[in-house]
């Protein structure tokens, strides 16, 4: 492309520029973006993250993963019915949900320190709403054309030409949020099987319900809204700045280069101007419309479009790239004031502290899922009556005993009780009788198995009402105990 072309291209691309229509009131109306279409680096790299993130997103809940013939073999499984979580060779159980919060935690500090080294690079590449809204503009390109041919679209009669552009456009849309929506729910359920139950109408009117939301959720969100999630809907933007700081690398725009700036006109001597030509190709590419050059804002989600669009002018022009560059706020300052450039700076005190507690809650929940106990006990006194005294001056407490196997196979246990001598233990309705203070038990594979469990002490054994009693579970496969303190009540001493 000549210099010719590109004061050609500048005219149509100010000539697309539409502010909003002024009106009497607080509030002007909303201009619709149209990003026009770029190539170069970051958009490459971007495709790529999109096109790898959806290909995770839509395959997941296909990918199987054997547990054995009485467990699921859904990789990754929500199994909300069940209360279990699977993740591959994890299981969690409902009393286990605070793993979830450690690794929310853990995804929360993680994507602060990300901030505070890169700026807003999750919303710019990985955020949902992003790599959706890439995907429904990438469509809407291809049935109505670039950025000037949406925007005379925009303003054109209803023909029959404009009607079928909207119909097919919005048509794929509804699909791919239909898609959106019915796979969600299929993290939640055997894919396969609800596939099925979805196509044939018997699903139930929960799974059908949320395939609803999810898909006009999806439609609206990544058709409609698109950057105006980002700019009033989305909480982040207003607490990130918080993670920022002078030396975090931000999409940043080298003024003491491009100022002061003018219009590329033939045949016009352009001495005493900077490098930037007023093109306005970094506003057209930008998905929230706004101009870099004015610096850092809110509605900037980092995806460094405009760096690409601004290198593309730079290239023809045979001026140097990176007009328009990710950079840091300190050496835009440095530079801008004649000073040498500087280096980032990645470790400093506050990456450092993101640092250590993105490895601290790391170390924490690896820890916790290393030494994972395989089953649990649970050992309840029942307390109407709080103790029954036999014919024969013993006395007799009742627990409810539950075992949590977390093991794929069946498992058996030894209950051994400590600190009331002579003791007999008995399980309820199964007459199995203690021997020397212990029991053999078992539990189903990957399951709770419930006892009623009866207690007898001698009188010579009751020293006091409250004796302080060890319940000690032993799995007789891998040897490993649980403890289960309690109390067992008798009469008044």
């Amino acid at each position: 492309m000549t210099s010719d072309d590109l004061v050609v291209e500048d005219a149509q691309s100010r000539k697309a520029q539409r502010a909003p229509e002024k009106k009497d009131g607080l509030y002007a109306d909303t201009v619709k973006i149209h990003p026009k279409r770029v190539k170069g680096t970051i958009r490459t790299i971007k495709w790529a993250v999109l096109w790898v993130l959806l290909a995770i997103y839509y395959a997941v809940p296909f990918v199987r993963w054997d547990r054995g013939a009485e467990s699921p073999d859904q990789a990754i499984l929500l199994d909300l019915t069940n209360r279990r979580f699977y993740f591959f060779d994890l299981e969690i159980w409902p009393q286990e949900i605070y793993y979830a919060t450690f690794m929310l935690a853990f995804s929360a500090v993680l994507l602060f320190f990300v901030t505070s080294l890169f700026g807003r690079i999750w919303c710019g590449f990985a955020c949902p709403q992003t790599v959706w809204t890439d995907l429904y503009v990438w469509v809407e390109r291809l049935i109505e054309g670039d950025r000037n041919a949406r925007l005379k679209l925009e303003d054109a009669p209803w023909t029959m030409g404009k009607i079928t552009k909207r119909v097919s456009k919005h048509t794929i849309w509804l699909i791919i949020a239909a898609l959106t929506g019915g796979v969600f729910v299929l993290y939640f359920g055997d894919a396969p099987t609800m596939i099925v139950e979805i196509f044939s109408g018997t699903a139930s009117e929960e799974t059908y319900a949320f395939v609803g939301i999810l898909t006009t959720t999806t439609y609206l969100l990544a058709g409609m809204s698109r950057e105006q999630v980002c700019t009033y809907m989305c909480p982040w933007p207003r607490f990130q700045a918080a993670m920022l700081d002078e030396e975090s690398m931000v999409v940043t725009y080298e003024q003491h280069r491009g100022e002061p700036r003018g219009k590329l006109k033939k045949g016009e001597n352009q001495e005493g101007l900077g490098d930037c030509i007023d093109c306005n190709l970094c506003v057209a590419v930008c998905p929230t419309g706004i101009d870099i050059r004015d610096g850092i804002q809110l509605e900037c989600i980092g995806c460094g479009l405009c760096v690409d669009a601004c290198n593309q002018v730079m290239s023809r022009l045979d001026r140097p790239g990176n007009l328009i560059k990710f950079d840091t706020e300190k050496n835009q300052i440095a530079l801008n004031a004649g000073q040498p450039a500087t280096k980032p700076r990645l470790i400093r005190p506050r990456t450092i502290l993101y640092g250590l507690l993105v490895a601290g809650i790391g170390a924490v929940t690896l820890f916790l899922l290393g030494t994972r106990s395989s089953f649990e006990v649970n050992i309840l006194r029942e307390r109407a009556p709080l103790f029954t005294l036999l014919s024969d001056g013993s006395v007799r407490n009742v627990y409810t005993f539950k075992i949590v196997n977390k093991e794929r196979e069946i498992r058996q246990y030894k209950l051994t009780l400590e600190g009331l001598p002579d003791a007999k233990m008995e399980i309820a309705a199964k007459n199995i009788v203690s021997e020397n203070n212990t029991l053999t038990l078992e539990a189903p594979a990957d399951n709770v198995r419930a006892y009623r469990l009866f207690v007898e002490a001698p009188p010579e054994a009751l020293k006091t009402s409250d004796i302080k009693v060890n319940f000690i579970l032993e799995d007789l496969t891998e040897g490993e105990k649980a403890n289960n303190y309690t109390l067992f009540k008798g009469p008044d001493k």
